[in-house]
């Protein structure tokens, strides 16, 4: 849970771009802004999990796909309902998606400490 805990921090707050970070939220030209955020994400994680548990590679790839799916759902609200730093949704919605992101870890752990 650490690991996956630092690599997210690491991922979303030290190596995530302005151009990333806004593109991915909007209506439009999301794709690849969210795409390489969350590559970024596999390119973190891959080697933690490699150098500390290397039967679980796999781990990252699905962290990968559930980052993705939870970052457009967040892009699609924030595109489609106006959630700007303005609106009074702003922080439950980062809020919301921060949780989901630490529920993840949370069961990817879980996930590799039963196997």
């Amino acid at each position: 849970m650490s690991l996956l805990t630092f690599k997210h921090v690491i991922a979303d707050f030290v190596l995530q771009t302005a151009w990333m970070a806004h593109g991915k939220d909007q209506k439009h030209g999301w794709a690849l802004p969210l795409l390489v955020h969350c590559l970024v994400h596999l390119a973190v994680a891959l080697p933690l999990i490699v150098i500390v548990a290397p039967r679980f590679w796999f781990v990252a790839f699905i962290d990968f796909a559930i980052h993705i799916t939870i970052d457009r759902a967040k892009g699609f609200v924030s595109a489609n309902f106006g959630v700007d730093l303005a609106h009074p949704w702003f922080w439950t919605l980062i809020g919301v998606d921060q949780a989901l992101h630490h529920l993840t870890g949370f069961g990817l752990s879980i996930f590799m400490a039963a196997n």
